[in-house]
């Protein structure tokens, strides 16, 4: 089923619109804003997922194992150690 409403457009969209109809990419301008609604909406809906995966894997984190400040600096020296050994450089 298609419902018709008005919209409004700037003079950059509304040319925009009627070029694509010119140049034969779309049938319509109704087209080409149905096709540029569609697209929002999947970019949305990415989004939706993108953002529950970033918040799950937060509270995993949050809720995960942790390592306290002196252990985790030993940690980073033991790295770095480990870096300058291999390339060379002086500690």
């Amino acid at each position: 089923m298609t419902v018709k409403i008005s919209i409004s457009l700037t003079d950059q969209q509304a040319a925009y619109a009627r070029k694509q109809v010119e140049d034969g990419r779309f049938p319509s301008t109704s087209a080409v804003i149905q096709q540029a609604l569609e697209a929002k909406r999947r970019e949305d809906e990415e989004y939706e997922t993108w953002k529950a995966g970033f918040e799950k894997m937060m509270i995993e984190r949050i809720d995960g194992p942790h390592v306290d400040v002196e252990t985790f600096d030993r940690m980073v020296e033991d790295m770095l150690d480990e870096k300058r050994r291999k390339y060379g450089l002086a500690g």
